[in-house]
């Protein structure tokens, strides 16, 4: 039986130099746990991936979304887990950002990304920012 897939909104959070990116560490009990990642979560039913991730930032990292345009979209398949993403990138918003669910939040030069472990979907996404805002 083929898996439902989850289809799922993120934020790339950009400081306002757009040289740091906000990141958040998943809890240790969850899907990928101990690893990092972009705030985000599930598009609800009759809302759009702007809508989702705007909602999303509001809960998780506390901000307000003001700017957002889209970054990347993908497919990928977990062996028990099959996901559909769609990435903005966020280059303007009111509040601090911070983990507003307990978790784990840095700012991290995207220069030193790869220095954090990742789920391995998002691969593709971090190539797509050091393409677009990387040194």
């Amino acid at each position: 039986m083929p898996k439902k897939r989850v289809w799922i909104a993120a934020g790339i959070i950009l400081n306002s130099t757009q040289d740091h990116i906000f990141i958040t560490r998943r809890h240790a009990n969850a899907h990928q746990g101990g690893l990092w990642e972009f705030a985000g979560g599930k598009v609800e039913a009759n809302e759009t991936a702007e809508q989702a991730v705007i909602r999303e930032l509001n809960e998780e990292v506390g901000i307000q979304v003001t700017t957002l345009t889209p970054l990347i979209s993908l497919a990928h398949d977990y062996p028990d887990k099959a996901l559909q993403f769609d990435f903005f990138a966020i280059t303007a918003f009111t509040g601090e950002a911070c983990g507003n669910e307990g978790q784990a939040g840095l700012w991290v030069a995207i220069d030193d990304l790869e220095q954090y472990p990742f789920p391995e979907a998002n691969a593709a996404v971090l190539a797509k920012i050091v393409e677009v805002y990387g040194g």
